[in-house]
């Protein structure tokens, strides 16, 4: 671990006061030992990576950690905080933080090392000597492994060896356990999570294998071990590979926090549905029908509430079917650009073409646009599907959103057909089947059965009626005009400036983007709404912290820099790290300049085809100069908004404005406590 972390890359008094600002400090040592290409891409990462899932642990620890083209070696920096920063654990603040920084392209060694540095932070003793440390080189020299041994006895009385009794050498086998861990960066927490049940498992006198599926190589149990193993636990957040192979036994399926916080429950747990003889129903590529709770649940939303379950299996749909409509948009919008709208009934540019003319090149963009938009409820269908029960459903899904497509249906048929055809392969994957037809029942069976299920209910039963609710939900759109559009702007503007990114954010989006799959002028005017509403809080930061530098620290103004293109560019979330700082001034502010916005883009008519792309899409926006002067108008008032909020705070806290005068962060800090 030599090469990974020096004394540059320790801050034993790390003066961080939030996990945004810890990620940045420790991030410009790694810059600063030319570690890191690119500071705002990396911690681009850092957060996307956090958003997943807090890295926080019991214990005072925080990990954060991601995979990044802008790190140019595996690198480790530490930190010590004094006061503790929130990563999001059960028991509290964080006082030790690792930054783990690896390349996309790492190689096993390196991962190999950070997953060892992973289970070591396992060890109570390995975390009260980081809390001891006095001197950077020490700590880095005990982080890489290298710790002091002292001069051994020349003359050590040999331990007596431990005397064995017949009763200990006639007992019963251990009971065994084979267990999975996993995580979306496979760095830290797989191997954490591994560590913590092996030590539970010596504690306990249980037996606990573990396979780690993480970025340091995936090697599988052995099948002798997995079949003589007496229960299976699984904590994962992503999907665990070769689900099959632990069909028939009891099953613990959860988050792989759970496997670090609380590793002899669940041994506890599997030890009880064992002798219960609780058997899971575990299919090759399906999931379980494990009910065990799971700090986050499992591989998803397993083990979530139904509403949360329900949002993620939608968002899944979406998320699959957004670079369809961002490639067909684009095209689209380019033929309008080039050829003008009447290009969309041109004849076929397979039988009519001519290389020197513009309208011929526009048809061909608008065509095959066309034929990606053409994908969209299809793969909405299917992955909304796929999100509730994997590969088997993909059949049935696709199936389901391509009838929704013949019945008229459009969108909201492709959601139904998605969630029908999810549920059906899920309640036939519970089905108790023989051996002999386990092997062919995710290729063959289920897709089978479950395509003739989805395709009879979407012709015959719920077809029409969602075809009709679709037709009526199109006339509305299409005839909203004066107060009414004025009035859905507003509401689509606060939803997406509300929690920037998370779920009222993707709820309005996922609308928006919904509109796309068959586009009328009213969908399309929601689109641009959004888009617009979406850009306001990054850009309000980055104004704020510009034109009233003193009332933001050094890292906020830092953040504000990185603000504008963020905000240009529709990242909603480059607008977070303000809003954690100070909640209840900065949420509401960009709450009423989103809402400003999406008002005067419904009022002025602006349309969108493209479902992202921000101010880069603007030569494709219908009423380019009125949709900048709606974004402008909202990032104005949030701006206006926040720093008058801000100011007065610092007023009353400050009457004799000693901070501002200072200019000092220390002051800003104080002023804020």
């Amino acid at each position: 671990m030599s090469e990974l972390i020096t004394a540059e890359l320790v801050d034993l008094d790390l003066s961080a006061a939030t996990k945004d600002a810890a990620a940045r400090s420790l991030a410009e040592r790694m810059v600063a030992a030319d570690r890191v290409t690119d500071l705002d891409g990396f911690l681009a990462d850092v957060a996307a990576r956090e958003a997943q899932m807090p890295t926080g642990l019991d214990g005072g620890i925080g990990i954060p950690h991601c995979r990044s083209e802008h790190v140019s070696a595996p690198t480790l920096a530490f930190g010590r905080s004094a006061a503790g920063i929130d990563f999001g654990a059960a028991d509290g603040p964080a006082d030790l933080i690792f930054l783990i920084a690896a390349p996309a392209g790492a190689d096993d060694d390196h991962l190999t090392i950070l997953s060892a540095l992973a289970r070591r932070l396992m060890d109570p003793e390995f975390t009260a000597a980081l809390r001891a440390g006095t001197d950077p080189g020490a700590v880095a020299a005990l982080i890489r492994g290298e710790e002091p041994t002292e001069n051994p006895d020349p003359d050590p009385e040999p331990e007596p060896e431990p005397e064995e009794d017949d009763a200990t050498a006639a007992a019963a086998p251990p009971f065994r356990i084979v267990a999975v861990t996993s995580c979306p960066t496979g760095i830290a927490h797989t191997y954490m999570a591994a560590e913590s049940l092996a030590a539970a498992g010596r504690a306990e006198g249980v037996e606990v294998t573990v396979e780690t599926q993480g970025s340091a190589g995936f090697k599988k149990l052995d099948p002798a071990v997995v079949a003589a193993a007496d229960a299976v636990i699984w904590a994962h957040d992503v999907e665990v590979r070769e689900k099959g192979r632990f069909r028939g036994k009891p099953l613990v399926d959860v988050g792989v926090k759970a496997g670090i916080n609380r590793p002899a429950e669940l041994i506890a747990e599997a030890r009880r549905k064992a002798e219960r003889g609780e058997i899971a129903a575990v299919s090759e590529d399906g999931g379980s029908t494990d009910s065990g709770d799971g700090d986050g649940g499992g591989s998803g939303a397993d083990h979530a509430h139904f509403g949360v379950r329900l949002r993620t299996y939608l968002m899944s749909g979406v998320s699959y079917m957004v670079p369809f409509v961002a490639a067909g948009g684009l095209l689209i919008a380019l033929s309008f650009a080039i050829g003008g709208y009447e290009i969309a009934s041109a004849k076929s540019v397979a039988d009519h073409f001519v290389w020197g003319e513009a309208d011929s090149w526009a048809a061909l963009l608008n065509q095959i646009g066309s034929a990606a938009f053409a994908f969209l409820v299809p793969v909405l269908a299917g992955y909304i599907a796929y999100g509730m029960a994997d590969r088997p459903a993909l059949v049935p899904g696709f199936v389901g959103g391509a009838i929704a497509l013949t019945v008229n249906a459009g969108f909201l048929g492709g959601l139904v057909a998605g969630l029908l055809a999810g549920a059906v392969v899920m309640a036939i994957q519970r089905v108790p089947v023989h051996a002999t037809l386990r092997g062919i029942m995710p290729v063959l069976v289920i897709p089978l059965i479950a395509s003739a299920v989805v395709g009879f209910l979407m012709f015959i039963v719920v077809g029409k009626p969602i075809a009709s609710l679709q037709n009526a939900l199109t006339d509305w759109l299409n005839g909203l005009s004066g107060s009414n559009a004025v009035i859905l702007g507003i509401v689509l503007g606060l939803m997406m400036c509300f929690d920037m990114g998370g779920p009222l954010n993707k709820v309005a989006y996922a609308f928006a983007v919904g509109g796309l799959a068959d586009p009328t002028d009213g969908s399309l005017k929601v689109m641009a709404a959004v888009m617009a509403a979406g850009m306001v809080p990054p850009l309000a930061m980055a104004l704020a912290t510009t034109v009233r530098k003193k009332l933001f620290t050094k890292t906020e103004r830092e953040n504000g820099r990185a603000a504008w293109v963020l905000g240009a560019s529709f990242i909603t979330e480059g607008a977070i790290p303000f809003a954690a700082a100070d909640p209840l001034r900065v949420i509401p502010s960009v709450m009423a300049g989103g809402a400003v916005t999406g008002a005067l883009s419904m009022a002025f008519g602006a349309t969108l085809r493209a479902p992202h792309g921000g101010v880069f899409v603007v030569p494709l926006i219908g009423q380019p100069f009125l949709y900048l002067l709606a974004i402008a108008a909202g990032t104005l008032v949030a701006t206006a908004l926040v720093v008058l909020l801000k100011g007065a705070r610092r007023t009353a806290s400050d009457p004799a404005g000693e901070a501002e005068a200072t200019g000092s962060d220390d002051s800003r800090v104080t002023v804020a406590a």
